[in-house]
């Protein structure tokens, strides 16, 4: 197999056996789907190591020691008094974005507040990491040698940055970002080190000292990240492009992990996922699509699947409209097909046989629980079920209305629910509402031509035949056809006349599939107009 997680985890077991693929978000706003990318690409780089016989665990930093930069569209003004303090020392947001001071003192922090749905979503989806908090982490003691270090070094890790960089520091930078007693870290300025302390003095003149031994202040983000790469013995990390750039913090990283001596991780670039029509999703903005909400419109395997079926280095734009019926679509169609077959044809092209093996791997790695074989599918395509779940209000008529054999009636109901939540929401696509009419088009039916009386007639005659053959769509598909060909009217004149008397419209999804939906004796009495 060739799938990118396949090439990357057969590279790593050749270097070692053993393997920590790591990640890390700051949960200063909302997670969105972006983060998952992040997570899902690092826990099918864990996956493919497992697959090539090596062992892996996957591992999430939550950055909680990091300070909160600024008073977010989501805040109230009454975050300006937290601005540079941790995120870990600071109350959550209540719903109206102001401070939640009890909840902060029954032990709920910012950093928790945005990071538990996201773990609830990352659960659902089958991504169950090792989570370390890294102000835990600096308060245990884990950054102590590498702070030291850097310290003691402070020339040479200058050095590092500036050279790779292209970027001057200045005269009065420290590696090392002191907090004060409240735990913030603006407007402070080291004068000075021990083997335990850092010293500071504030812009107002006050002077402190903080015991970087107990994690009082942190690492600034380039040192932060290869100090965690040496504690942790990290083999592999995924990261935006935003530190995959010549210069990067990447790239700084790996010279500065060196220094605290280790070599550095191998790292995989990724491209952000945007959101169509807002652009790249960022929480401080407010564009952004949170995971559980996408996980109300869609299951897990389709999230896996969108991930997992394209190269970390193509930009993804996600659509929750058409473009999340295509896609479901498409995989529900890799499900049905037996493509290991097609692999046994020995005439394939290896461009055929290269994309035939992809979607092999990308549809097994949809898949929640670890497995080596391809999930089964689920009995009807996303398209169809959004037209079933509009006109059957009854879970169990969509159910029967299926070809349901070998189908998991669990999931089965899951996903419905998921379609009955989008199709209420402001996500769900125009094109894709269907309303039947509750009562007959009276107006339309008094304004009816001969012509189009006479086709209503044959459509009435053709509809009655139905009920005697079978009302399903391999029945009813000819119907509008045959009518206007006994009327001798155009085709699309018919299918407009079935629309609007049926709908009140003159456009909608494919006549056979809504029909066989809708029960015989409503497209009758809206036909007849009785």
């Amino acid at each position: 197999m060739v799938h990118w997680s396949d090439v990357i985890g057969a590279r790593l077991v050749e270097q070692r056996p053993d393997h920590l693929v790591n990640t890390g978000i700051t949960p200063s706003g909302e997670f969105h789907i972006g983060h998952l990318r992040e997570m899902l690409t690092g826990e099918m780089i864990a996956r493919g190591v497992r697959k090539a016989g090596g062992t892996a665990e996957l591992c999430f930093i939550i950055d909680s020691a990091d300070p909160l930069r600024k008073v977010y569209s989501f805040l109230d003004e009454a975050y300006a008094e937290y601005i540079g303090v941790q995120l870990f020392r600071i109350p959550p947001p209540d719903a109206d974005g102001k401070p939640d001071l009890a909840a902060f003192e029954s032990g709920t922090t910012y950093a928790d507040h945005f990071l538990a749905p996201f773990l609830e979503a990352l659960d659902m989806l089958g991504v169950r990491p090792r989570l370390v908090y890294n102000h835990q982490a600096y308060a245990e003691g884990r950054y102590v040698e590498h702070v030291r270090t850097a310290l003691q070094q402070r020339d040479r890790v200058r050095q590092i940055i500036e050279e790779i960089s292209g970027r001057e520091l200045t005269a009065d930078w420290w590696p090392y970002s002191p907090v004060d007693e409240r735990g913030c870290m603006d407007g402070l300025k080291v004068t000075g080190f021990d083997d335990t302390h850092v010293h500071w003095q504030a812009e107002d003149g006050r002077t402190g000292s903080c015991d970087y031994t107990v994690g009082e202040g942190k690492l600034p983000w380039r040192l932060d990240w290869p100090a965690k790469w040496v504690w942790l013995d990290v083999t592999c990390e995924a990261f935006g492009k935003d530190h995959g750039t010549t210069g990067g913090s990447y790239d700084t990283g790996a010279e500065l992990c060196r220094l605290f001596g280790a070599e550095p991780p191998e790292g995989l670039t990724y491209e952000w996922i945007s959101l169509r029509g807002q652009g790249a999703m960022s929480s401080s903005a407010g564009t952004t699509v949170g995971p559980i909400e996408a996980l109300r419109l869609v299951p897990p395997e389709i999230l896996r699947y969108l991930i997992a079926s394209t190269k970390p280095a193509k930009a993804i734009e996600f659509d929750t409209g058409m473009g999340l019926v295509n896609l479901a679509d498409a995989y529900e169609r890799l499900l049905r097909h037996d493509l290991e077959a097609k692999l046994e044809d020995e005439e394939l092209s290896r461009r055929k046989r290269v994309a035939i093996e992809d979607d092999i791997s990308a549809t097994r790695l949809s898949s929640v629980e670890e497995r080596n074989d391809r999930p089964g599918a689920v009995g009807v395509t996303f398209r169809h079920l959004a037209m079933l779940a509009q006109i059957r209000s009854s879970d169990e008529q969509v159910w029967d209305m299926i070809p349901n054999e070998g189908v998991d009636r669990r999931e089965f109901d899951a996903r419905l629910n998921r379609m009955r939540h989008w199709i209420s929401s402001h996500h769900f696509p125009d094109e894709m509402r269907v309303g039947i009419r509750d009562k007959p088009n009276a107006e339309r039916l008094a304004d009816l031509t001969p012509e189009e009386e006479a086709l209503r007639m044959a459509l009435i005659r053709n509809f009655e035949a139905s009920l005697e053959t079978g009302w399903n769509e391999a029945n009813l598909s000819a119907n509008v056809p045959d009518a206007a060909r006994e009327v001798e009217l155009p085709l699309r004149e018919a299918y407009r006349l079935t629309y609007e008397l049926l709908l009140g419209v003159d456009v909608a999804p494919k006549l056979a599939p809504l029909l066989a939906a809708m029960e015989p004796e409503r497209v009758l009495h809206l036909m007849r107009g009785e």
